[in-house]
């Protein structure tokens, strides 16, 4: 119930989620670690992110310095549903008789030295805003990343960091890539599938982040508990998501961090998962590629192809694995080895279900159980790197 509510919630567009201050602490933590000069003298732009509310940017001013940036942006779209409810930006604009914000622009080139203060605290953020007021401005536009203000903005940063609204990922992701920008973005794990994404991530030319805290993510929200039963929690207003994660072109240490991994013949003898222990590896009936279900399951010691799940790239070394393509239906990177017809699938779905349907086997990695078709979940075909890494047995 939990995913078919947050689904309707990303339909209706009530998807406002705003993310933790900590969560943003820890990922970037992990992008300096690799390289800590990684933003000095840079633009960052945080292009759905008011300063009073925003997290983004409470982070990002509050390090301004220690990072060494050049210039933060922050902008804030018109009518944002969490923005106006304890501070106002302008004279006009007051709580009493308004009740969302409008569009405007931060830029912030030299911030006061905080002197121990938590930026996270909300006076402290009115403290700073008020020193530098001049730098607070209406935008022309409604703020929409797509307006042509926007875009100017987009232009002129180095860095392009947020967590975008769910509902406009591809759209978002879509109009980052149109740069040579450096990004750093939130989304559904499921967003590795779309057609806008994954290419990306079989050029190398963006990968997921460090990661949530155990897979984790907590967000708040202000108008979207109604979507989240089950994932939302009243005592700490935040929502629960298990399938969120960071899209980047930012480099960090854990994803040249490669897998350890056991050889086949270990794998059957000593697997904890009992569709692997004790069993052979199943090859496909359309893919020439063996079944991997699980990313600890990968055999050291074969060099054909394999089918891993999805979550396989949250592990993933560039240095031990070349990715060839995803099992789908328009067979993109021209792996299928057979495409099942209508009167395969028909019959197929009688054999599995007992009644009459089309079981879309094209639409997937398939193998045969019992003499029956049995489609894989979604999958992406994955070889050994062996020029230049050796996987350890």
């Amino acid at each position: 119930m939990a995913n078919k509510n947050l689904g309707a919630a990303k339909k209706a567009k009530n998807d406002e989620f705003y993310t933790q201050f900590h969560d943003i602490e820890k990922e970037i933590n992990a992008y300096l670690e690799f390289s800590p000069d990684v933003f000095r003298g840079k633009t960052i732009l945080l292009p759905c992110d008011d300063p009073y509310e925003s997290n983004f940017f409470k982070y990002f001013a509050l390090r301004f310095k220690d990072l060494g940036l050049k210039k933060l942006i922050a902008t804030c779209y018109d009518g944002s549903p969490i923005s106006n409810k304890e501070l106002s930006l302008f004279d006009d604009e007051l709580v009493e008789n308004k009740t969302t914000r409008t569009a405007h622009k931060l830029v912030l080139t030299d911030p006061p030295d905080f002197d121990g203060m938590k930026l996270v605290d909300l006076p402290n953020i009115k403290l700073l805003l008020s020193a530098d007021k001049y730098h607070i401005t209406r935008l022309h536009s409604n703020g929409d990343f797509r307006s042509d203000e926007i875009k100017a903005l987009r232009d002129e940063a180095d860095f392009i960091i947020t967590n975008p609204p769910f509902s406009l990922f591809r759209e978002f992701l879509t109009w980052i890539m149109e740069t040579d920008k450096k990004t750093l973005i939130i989304g559904n794990m499921n967003a590795i599938t779309y057609k806008e994404v994954f290419p990306l991530i079989k050029e190398n030319k963006m990968w997921l982040g460090n990661g949530f805290h155990a897979g984790n993510a907590y967000f708040y929200t202000p108008v979207s508990r109604e979507y989240a039963n089950g994932v939302y929690d009243e005592n700490t207003g935040l929502v629960k998501f298990r399938n969120c994660c960071w899209f980047t072109n930012i480099d960090h240490g854990r994803r040249h961090i490669p897998i350890p991994l056991m050889t086949m013949a270990d794998n059957m003898r000593y697997s904890k998962h009992k569709e692997i222990k004790r069993k052979e590896y199943q090859k496909y009936d359309n893919y020439n590629a063996i079944e991997v279900p699980f990313t600890d399951a990968i055999p050291s010691d074969y060099d054909g192809a394999m089918g891993v799940p999805i979550s396989f790239l949250d592990k993933y070394s560039p240095e031990q694995f070349e990715i060839l393509g995803m099992c789908e239906n328009e067979d993109l990177y021209k792996l299928k080895t057979k495409v099942y017809t209508n009167e395969e699938k028909k019959n197929a779905y009688i054999a599995k279900f007992g009644k009459n349907g089309q079981y879309d086997l094209n639409a997937s990695g398939v193998i045969i159980v019992d003499g029956k078709y049995e489609k894989v979940y979604q999958r992406i075909i994955i070889r050994h790197k062996r020029n230049s890494y050796e996987s350890n047995p």
